[in-house]
């Protein structure tokens, strides 16, 4: 049988199906293109329209920019001594969500850690949503990469830096401290931040959604580390200094006690301690009072101190001469109704021995023929009642009554120190313009500073009152006989004086200073102790029994430190060298000549 199928049956078939094939191929094409049109307009608006926002969006979830950290300068005192060095340390940070996911490894990160579990997973969950925070900051790294080695999800480690000061508390008050971020908050840690703290560089990386960098893209700001810095300051001699002063506080029983060495020849400080003091690399154990500076915050009346420059307006006026006579006797002098005493009757003497005797009434004598406005005015000029301009942080300038405000008394008690205050550093600006031939510097910090100084007396007042000063290390009845050094002149001045308290003075508190030149024959240091509140006990709280014997211990030290020659060896050819004597103590103004003073003193702020 013959099944082909009829030739009229197939060509109608095909002929059938051919209209229906090219429409559906007209339709997958115009599909296609339509596809490919909604493509290309996708990827023009993508790559095109909205480009910017697209990238910004992308970069704001991957791409970040990191700083770079960077080293803060150190500081080296005089002779290249580090005093300040910031090592490298590890700080350890999370990922709130990452770590949270992985919530029974907390216990193990707390233990290593050494925090309490419970606080750990609540900081966390109080931050979760970031992508930082600080688990640690500052470990050192051995201890951070033992962390580390416990790999657990979300932790990671920054390169950070820490102070650290190699002297303690014996350069604290001048060095101060920096906070955790490395930034200056006290001393000259502040005072030069900017000098040492350098830059930080800046990067942009790439992070993955974990937070962690897989790429680091370009360096945006490269890092400048900061600048080293060269202190004036000799620390061997701060140390002798912080040891006497230290020893001084406890065998007096001192409420607290300040010492600066300066150089008389530029003004650079060689040395500047307080007591008490802190240790700068354990700020948690130390309070505020510990951590201020009182040779430049803390002021004082300098009693018999005051005396040399009450001496040089008398000479600059014309009117005295150092051997213009005079007469203290009985002892007493009553100004006002109060009165004025010396510790004992010292008679008929001349201007030098005013400083000598270290006389009341003859201070006093003296100021009553002089105005308070020449007083003020050589005040002034040796930086008394201003800032000395150092530009240590919170330095005070401390307080000279208006001169229109002075009468008979309050002149008197001035020229004798009292009605007044200063600091420790203002009294060795002061002192130190006298051993320079009148010429007062400009304190500071800085090895090298140009500090020419500015002239504020003459050459031949200058000398003749330095003569006075050496005259008062000498033996009884002079007062700092316990001043006295080995081998050198040394000139200087004791001073007592009570401590001033809400509505007057304490009668059984005392401020005792000492201010000292060596060698006095060509100045090299100048040398000022003040011990604030001694115990009193036998009546040992004056300027000459209390703080001329640390003057004498830390300048004996010092000298031979800087190799500087003896200029008073003659005394060797006399059998042998000659031991300070003790003089008896003397008495300060008494109770009725400060009482008028206390009420000036509170004018400018307690001491």
């Amino acid at each position: 049988m013959n099944l082909r199928r009829p030739p009229e049956a197939s060509q109608y078939s095909v002929r059938r199906r051919r209209p229906g094939t090219r429409k559906r191929l007209a339709l997958v094409l115009v599909v296609l293109a339509v596809a490919a049109l909604g493509l290309i307009a996708r990827a023009i608006d993508l790559q095109v329209v909205h480009q910017a926002f697209l990238q910004q969006q992308g970069d704001a979830r991957f791409l970040r920019e990191v700083e770079i950290p960077v080293s803060r300068g150190a500081i080296y005192d005089r002779n290249g001594v580090p005093l300040a060095v910031s090592t490298p340390m590890l700080s350890l940070w999370a990922n709130p969500d990452e770590l949270l996911q992985h919530a029974d490894r907390i216990p193990e990160l707390a233990q290593a850690l050494g925090v309490n579990a419970v606080d750990l997973s609540r900081k966390l969950e109080q931050r979760n949503g970031r992508e930082f925070v600080y688990l640690r900051r500052l470990m050192p790294p051995e201890a951070a990469k033992a962390v580390l080695a416990l790999d657990i999800p979300g932790v990671n480690a920054q390169r950070e830096y820490k102070r650290y000061y190699p002297d303690g508390a014996a350069m604290a008050h001048v060095l101060g401290f920096t906070n955790i971020d490395d930034h200056g908050q006290e001393g000259l840690e502040l005072a030069y931040d900017g000098w040492l703290a350098g830059k930080p560089g800046l990067k942009r990386v790439i992070r993955d959604r974990m937070g962690h960098v897989v790429e680091n893209v370009e360096q945006i700001r490269a890092p400048v580390p900061g600048h080293d810095l060269t202190l004036s300051i000799d620390s061997r001699i701060q140390y002798l200094a912080y040891q006497a002063l230290s020893d001084a506080i406890i065998k007096r029983s001192a409420a607290s006690g300040s010492m600066v060495i300066m150089d008389p020849r530029n003004g650079e400080i060689l040395a500047m301690v307080n007591v008490p003091s802190y240790n700068p690399n354990d700020l948690d154990s130390s309070t505020s009072a510990q951590r201020r500076n009182r040779a430049v915050t803390d002021v004082t009346e300098p009693g018999s101190t005051m005396k040399p420059f009450t001496i040089t307006t008398a000479l600059e006026s014309g009117k005295w001469t150092p051997t213009t006579m005079l007469d203290t006797s009985p002892g007493t002098f009553t100004i006002d109704g109060h009165l004025v005493r010396d510790d004992r009757n010292n008679g008929r003497i001349d201007v030098s021995h005013v400083i000598t005797y270290s006389s009341n009434v003859g201070a006093s004598k003296i100021s009553l023929t002089l105005t308070a406005q020449q007083m003020d005015k050589v005040l002034h000029q040796f930086g008394f009642g201003a800032s000395t301009g150092s530009g240590f942080p919170g330095e005070v300038g401390g307080y000279i009554p208006p001169p229109r405000s002075w009468g008979d008394f309050v002149k008197a008690t001035i020229s004798f120190g009292y009605g007044l205050n200063v600091t420790a550093l203002q009294l060795a600006q002061a002192y130190s313009a006298i051993a320079d031939g009148g010429v007062r510097h400009t304190p500071t910090f800085v090895k090298g500073d140009d500090n020419p100084g500015v002239r504020v007396e003459s050459p031949e007042i200058a000398g003749e009152v330095m003569a006075m000063l050496r005259t008062v290390v000498g033996p009884p009845p002079a007062t700092a006989p316990q001043a006295a050094i080995p081998d050198y002149s040394v000139a200087g001045k004791t001073g007592t004086a009570h401590l001033a308290i809400a509505g007057g003075y304490a009668h059984d508190r005392y401020a005792a200073l000492f201010c000292g030149i060596v060698p006095a024959s060509d100045p090299r240091l100048v040398g000022v102790v003040i011990v604030r509140d001694a115990g009193g006990r036998g009546g040992e709280y004056f300027g000459g029994l209390v703080s001329a014997p640390v003057f004498r211990e830390v300048m004996t030290g010092a000298l031979r430190l800087l190799d500087i020659p003896p200029d008073n060896v003659q005394q060797w050819y006399a059998g042998g060298p000659v031991k300070p004597a003790v003089a008896p103590p003397p008495q300060p103004a008494s109770a009725g000549a400060v009482a008028t003073a206390g009420a000036r003193t509170a004018q400018g702020g307690t001491p």
